[in-house]
């Protein structure tokens, strides 16, 4: 069983290069899950407000509930926060538990997916493997991801096939969905749903909340999986060809690809290097000449180019 290829810090960067990116925040690790929900909770403000504003509103809520799943996948690797029990706590409780996952069940399966990126044996290597697919297919996929279908399929099927076998965590396009994550999920979105009736705005639940996460969501996680690691050259045997980093505008960032979620060239080269300094340590390899083999995109626009490019 090949595991991926792998490199050290020191093969590639000065010892006073690597030292800062070794450092572990206490604060800035929470301070993203606040962030997460504080632009939620202002969107939600804006789109009770304003109903015109609800379409843009959807976008920006589904973009923030992607941003909970990367902070979960932070915590899966400990860089939420030093202390293993907050980090956990965050990680699950704040992220994971919300959006329908469990931090507990995405860790082993997340580790695995680094252990062998890109080999036989990487449980993601179904998110990547089909393409390049046709411009007809990939937009099929994406129609489907903005009117539920995804959502229904991996968010409520999923959850209940797998709360008949508890001990069977499934994948769900970049999360992992258990039997014992209904329940939490439940009780949270509850408890939300509450909060909202007793605000007389009950309907901001379901407009505000559930439909981002039955269509916007399920869509920038394809597009975040298509580019994180669909149609890499020699991504199975060059550790600087894992993944591919996408540079990201502005919107981008605001709408599809939160928390340096597209520095993951980067992310797969040291997967313990916080997110936040994901831009800092892309610029010190950049500057290597190993560091010029990485795939990096011009947004990600050209990366559903090169995704959509089998020939009909």
């Amino acid at each position: 069983m090949p595991a991926a290829p792998r490199i050290a810090p020191a093969e590639v960067l000065a010892r006073d290069v690597w030292r800062p990116f070794q450092q572990r925040s206490n604060w800035k690790g929470p301070l993203l899950v606040v962030h997460a929900w504080g632009v939620i909770g202002l969107a939600v403000a804006a789109g009770v407000w304003q109903p015109i504003l609800i379409p843009l509103c959807v976008m920006v809520i589904g973009t923030r509930q992607l941003g909970l799943a990367i902070l979960m996948h932070e915590a899966a690797h400990g860089a939420l926060a030093p202390n293993l029990k907050i980090n956990d706590f965050l990680g699950h409780w704040l992220c994971a538990v919300p959006v329908g996952a469990s931090l507990k069940a995405y860790r082993p399966y997340h580790l695995a997916h680094h252990k062998y990126a890109q080999q036989p044996e990487d449980p993601d290597l179904v998110l990547s493997a089909p393409f390049p697919v046709t411009a007809a297919s990939l937009r099929r996929k994406m129609i489907r991801d903005l009117t539920g279908q995804t959502f229904f399929k991996q968010r409520l099927l999923l959850l209940f096939r797998a709360f008949a076998n508890r001990r069977d965590p499934r994948p769900a396009e970049g999360a992992v969905v258990t039997g014992r994550s209904i329940a939490p999920f439940l009780m949270i979105n509850a408890a939300m749903l509450g909060g909202l009736t007793l605000a007389g705005v009950w309907w901001a639940w379901f407009v505000l909340w559930l439909l981002p996460m039955a269509t916007w969501f399920p869509l920038v996680t394809r597009l975040r999986n298509i580019a994180e690691h669909a149609c890499v050259a020699g991504s199975a045997t060059d550790p600087f060809r894992a993944a591919r980093t996408t540079r990201a505008s502005w919107w981008e960032r605001a709408l599809i690809a939160p928390y340096w979620v597209n520095f993951h060239a980067e992310h797969h080269l040291f997967m313990h290097v916080p997110c936040w300094k994901l831009p800092q340590l892309h610029r010190a390899l950049r500057a290597t000449s190993a560091g010029q083999r990485m795939e990096v995109a011009d947004g990600y626009v050209s990366v559903l180019k090169a995704a959509a490019s089998r020939p009909s």
